[in-house]
């Protein structure tokens, strides 16, 4: 009788493991790009049309930039990732990297780690100001 409960416990954990692989539970969702973030940001904004974008050096997150200047923030939320337009004023320069304050509860903060004012620059040219 044991047997059978240790050969049923194996067989619910296994079952389990597969639901969680199927699911893509617990698997990095790290940024693998520029282009990941642009794709992320135009499929979850509407209207959204990305001409640039930077990723951080830890790939946790990512700024996609339109052509008017609309920015969003990325970031990873478990195996996806999740978008959320800002407001440039909400996007400041620190010693880790650029810090976007989204002012979001649920979404919180996002660090594109690694990332400067000048990247930035770069990244948005038709911005007078960051």
């Amino acid at each position: 009788m044991n047997l059978y409960i240790v050969a049923g416990s194996l067989v619910a954990i296994l079952a389990l493991a597969g639901v969680a692989w199927m699911l893509r539970l617990g698997r990095d969702a790290r940024i693998d790009g520029p282009e990941a973030a642009a794709d992320a940001a135009d499929q979850a904004l509407p209207g959204f049309a990305t001409v640039n974008a930077v990723v951080g050096a830890d790939g946790a997150g990512a700024l996609a930039v339109t052509g008017d200047g609309r920015v969003a923030a990325i970031k990873r939320h478990g195996a996806r990732l999740a978008v959320r337009e800002v407001r440039w004023d909400s996007v400041r320069a620190t010693p880790a990297g650029m810090l976007v304050e989204t002012g979001e509860r649920p979404f919180g903060s996002v660090l594109v780690a690694g990332v400067s004012a000048l990247d930035i620059r770069r990244l948005a040219p038709q911005l007078t100001r960051v």
